[in-house]
Parts: structure tokens; sequence; C-alpha cells
């Protein structure tokens, strides 16, 4: 790639996740406190992600695929966003701001896909390239969190009070308009699949990949990452009014600290790979999870470096050392016409389907916890995904055979 096209794609990436924590981490604070939402609407809210994962596929393989060109998707899909983004900062209500953020969703999951494909298709090799590219991506979502916290004090408890947070809502408008625009400046795209010819709902869906799910140690591993998402919709849907409950000043700029930890634990993945195998790396990020929901649940709240922090801090463990080794995993698993659609599989089964049974589950303890001041008992709530996590470890341990896996680094 020559600089130009370097420089276009990093901004690309810095813009998408910019657009994604500049409103989604503070989503549940926002609903709380300015909306009155209750912990089953949270939920609502919050599941509009998985339903957008559930409706990606259709709109790449249908559409991205076959008629028109990744980067005028990308552009136009954000366009629609910047209106449906306004639509939500106006939102007096949770009626009215739901069918919005439903919309939003669909329209942005679906782009997540996109800036990988736009940027692929620049690369001789990916492998060597990518990284360098989507790093942006994790600093877009950082310096969102930086600007609401550092920034502008939007997530300072008073300010929240004051409905400060609805400014989010209109920075990532903006921010979706800005990438909207400019993806239309971006390299050619063009669809990969001969408008012709003919696509089955299985080669959507990637049905062709279930095939792997008679391998007995595939099937556990599948299982696994679905149940693992169920604890993790607790952190996406809660860190925040967690932190806020507590008192904690700039809380978005300390649950960035997860996102840190993410592009340090990436590195230091493949030597834990290497050097352990895929069994005890992958159970190592289920220990982790463990872990952080004990810090939150048994911690002393007042000791923010020692309870909070350092929970945070384990998302690079929880996420890399889970997920990036579950893709390392299906790839070596999928054989060469599946490992697209295997990928897709995983992606729909967690993303879509595990994360939505997490975010209905997470709102309906978050419910049967509400004191009556208002706040929540988190010692309690956190003790629901720290057992489950455990669960889901035992499992993985006693019916997962060790099997060594060829990787690269």
């Amino acid at each position: 790639m020559n600089t130009k096209v370097k420089a276009q794609l990093s901004i690309m990436m810095f813009l998408e996740f910019f657009i994604w924590g500049g409103w989604f981490v503070t989503l549940g604070s926002f609903l709380g406190y300015n909306l009155n939402a209750t912990g089953a609407q949270s939920a609502m809210a919050y599941s509009t992600q998985s339903w957008g994962a559930i409706v990606a596929p259709f709109i790449i393989g249908l559409i991205a695929d076959r008629f028109f060109n990744a980067e005028r998707i990308l552009g136009a899909l954000h366009l629609i966003g910047a209106v449906l983004m306004y639509q939500m900062h106006q939102a007096a209500d949770f009626s009215a701001f739901y069918p919005y953020v439903l919309g939003y969703m669909i329209a942005y999951m679906p782009t997540l896909a996109l800036v990988n494909s736009v940027s692929f298709n620049q690369m001789k090799n990916p492998a060597k390239e990518f990284p360098l590219i989507r790093v942006f991506g994790t600093a877009g979502w950082i310096i969102a969190g930086w600007v609401i916290s550092l920034g502008f004090h939007w997530d300072a408890i008073e300010r929240i009070q004051e409905g400060a947070l609805s400014n989010t809502f209109l920075m990532v408008a903006i921010a979706s308009l800005v990438l909207g625009l400019f993806s239309f400046t971006l390299p050619k795209t063009p669809p990969r699949v001969d408008k012709n010819e003919k696509v089955t709902l299985s080669d959507i869906l990637g049905l062709d990949a279930l095939k792997l799910l008679r391998d007995k140690n595939f099937l556990i591993f599948f299982i696994s990452s679905v149940l693992i998402c169920i604890p993790l919709a607790f952190y996406y849907q809660y860190i925040s009014p967690f932190l806020t409950e507590y008192g904690v000043e700039n809380s978005t700029t300390w649950a960035g600290v997860g996102q840190i930890s993410e592009v340090l634990f990436m590195l230091l993945l493949p030597l834990f790979f290497t050097k352990y195998g895929f069994k005890k790396t992958i159970l190592f990020g289920m220990f982790a999870w463990v872990v952080r929901y004990a810090l939150f649940a048994f911690g002393n709240a007042g000791d923010l470096f020692f309870t909070l922090v350092i929970g945070i801090a384990l998302h690079g463990i929880c996420y890399d050392f889970f997920f990036v080794s579950g893709q390392i995993y299906t790839d070596s698993k999928a054989g060469e016409k599946v490992k697209s659609a295997a990928q897709g599989m995983i992606t729909l089964a967690t993303y879509g389907v595990g994360m939505l049974i997490g975010f209905w589950i997470a709102g309906q303890i978050a419910d049967t916890y509400l004191l009556r001041d208002g706040n929540h008992d988190w010692g309690t709530i956190w003790l629901y995904p720290a057992s489950f996590a455990l669960v889901v470890l035992l499992l993985f341990t006693f019916l997962f055979k060790n099997e060594k896996i060829a990787y690269k680094s």
C-alpha cells in the first residue's frame, strides 16, 4: 500500500470505532438516568447490537457481495446512521428512543465487516499489514472516551443528571456524517460475486460450516463461545452505570483502560499461544472473566485501583485470549472452502445469539437487585456472571480434549 491508502484506511478505521465507542459505553447510564429505563428496557436497547449482528450477513451477502462497491455501501450506511443518531439525540423517552437505536444498529453492524473488506482489498499481506491499520480503530474507541470524560465531562454524575450524555449521540451523528462522506473517497472495492450467480440462504448464513460441529472438540468450543457471551453482556451493559453509581470520576476514560489492555495483550498472545497451546490459552482467558467479576463483586469499592481498574484491565485477556484464540482455532479447523463461513457462524452465534440471551438475563437480574434509592446491589449482580463464567470454564476444562493447533505468529 502507498502512504495515501494507508492514511485513508487508518482514518476510516479510527472513525468507525470512534463512532461505536462514542455512545455505546455510556448508553447504560444514559438510559437509566435520562430515560428512566428499567433493566429490561436497557436489555432491549443493548440487544439491538445482537439483532444487527444477525441481520448483517443478509446485508453483506445479498447486497455488498453482489451489487455495489463495499465503500459505497459503507458510506450510505453511515449517512443513514447519522440521521438515526441525531434522532436518538432528540428522543425524550424510551419508546421514542428504541426504534431509532434498533434501526441504527441494523445499519451499523454490517459496517464492521465492510471496513475489513475495504482494508483487505488493498493489502498484499493482510497478516502483516492489517494490525497496523486496525490499531487505529482501538485508538478511536479510546479517544472517544477521553473526549466524553476529559474533554467535556459529560459522564460526571451531575452532568449526567442534567442530560449531558445526550450530547454523545450528537457527537457521533457528526462523526457518522463525516465517515459517510469520506467513505466515497476510499479505494474502490467492487462486489466479489457475480450478481447473476445464484446465492442461497445457506451461503449467506454460512450453513456449510455446520459440518464442523461433528467434531466433538469444535462442538464444545462452539457451545462454550455462545455461553461465555452471556457474562460478557453484563460487562457491556452495566460497566457505565456500575462506575457511575460508585461515583467514579471520568468513568468512560477508566472504561477505556480495557481497550488499552486489549492492544497490550494482543502482542503477548502469540507468545502465550505458541508456548502453552490453544486449550491453556483459552482457559486462561475464561479464568480472567471469573477474576474480573469477582473483583467487581467482592472488592472494596473505595479502592479504585485494585477493584475497578484491574477488573477493567483484564478485558485484554478476556477478549484476546478467548475470542482471538477462538478465531485462530476456527481457522485451523475449517477447510479452505468454509473458512469465511466458519468465522461468520461463530460471530453470529456469539455476538448474535449468545449476547442476545446475555443482555436479556442481565436486564432481568439488574431489575431484581434494584434498590429503593435507585441504585443497584452490584455486589450481588456481579456474582451471576462470575458464577456463570466459572461454569463455562469447568465445562471446557473437562470436555475439551487437548489438541495441537498450528499457529504462525
